[in-house]
């Protein structure tokens, strides 16, 4: 029998190995979140680190109320755990990114518990990359159905676009503990980051398939921001201002993304 035939009899891989990974990542996920709310005696991330990344830090630290989003994307993440076992075919091209995506994750909260702030940079960093490839990878294909828009669209767009909000509180805070002061203007340069900020929400409504999860998270997230700044130290107006309008940007953004994709399939 020649080489070539046994390549063409061979029976495919089996998805086992892969699906028990992310279920395994997912748990770790999970058992992270739970070191990062102290319920196993630890600190909150709030508390942790010095505080560097409670509300009242930095001028681009989302009030409290903004993490309980996180309850919305580990059921999200969990909803995928669960779909990546019943499809035969899609999973394989996302499972090693979400894999990575859940364990970087853990690794974030483990570092900021050990008072690394500066080493929660890069962390989150590539986890940031590692969605944003994830995301691209989504939009290059077509969502075959409501299930996968929910149970992959919806986690990883919220993830993403709130991945994209923290990033940015989490280099202002590892900042704040080197001892920089913003050049003496931390409310300018926040509104340049905010600014950032919106040209990526944006960037996510023109060009995800579905655009919606990822700046609704953002939105959510400069919701936050907003209301931080507006009701709790360090007080800005020029901040709270900035946010607000961000948030309104690119939820504009979004329904006219929304508005034409309707129309173009209508049209069609």
């Amino acid at each position: 029998m020649t080489t070539a035939s046994l390549t063409a009899t061979s029976s495919p891989r089996s998805p086992l190995p892969r699906r028990l990974a992310v279920t395994v990542s997912f748990l770790l996920a999970i058992a992270g979140s739970a070191v990062g709310v102290g319920a196993f005696g630890g600190q909150q991330i709030s508390e942790a680190a010095g505080g560097l990344l409670a509300a009242d830090a930095t001028h681009l630290a989302p009030a409290g109320p903004a993490f309980s989003l996180w309850t919305v994307i580990y059921l999200g993440l969990g909803a995928y755990t669960l779909w990546q076992w019943w499809d035969r075919d899609d999973e394989r091209r996302l499972a090693a990114l979400a894999i990575a995506s859940m364990l970087l994750n853990a690794a974030w909260i483990l570092s900021i518990q050990a008072g690394a702030v500066w080493l929660s940079v890069p962390v989150i960093a590539v986890l940031l990359a590692v969605l944003a490839t994830l995301f691209r990878r989504l939009t290059a294909i077509a969502p075959r159905s409501l299930v996968e828009r929910l149970a992959v669209d919806g986690p990883f767009g919220l993830y993403l676009g709130w991945v994209s909000v923290a990033t940015c509180a989490n280099i202002a805070a590892a900042l704040k503990g080197a001892g920089f002061t913003g050049f003496g203007v931390p409310a300018l340069l926040a509104v340049v980051v905010l600014a950032a900020v919106v040209v990526v929400g944006v960037g996510l409504t023109l060009y995800g398939r579905a655009p919606v999860a990822a700046p609704l998270a953002m939105i959510w997230g400069l919701a936050w921001i907003a209301v931080g700044r507006a009701t709790d130290a360090p007080d800005s107006s020029t901040v709270a201002i900035a946010a607000t309008v961000a948030a309104v940007l690119i939820a504009a953004s979004a329904v006219i993304q929304l508005v034409r994709r309707r129309s173009s399939g209508s049209a069609r």
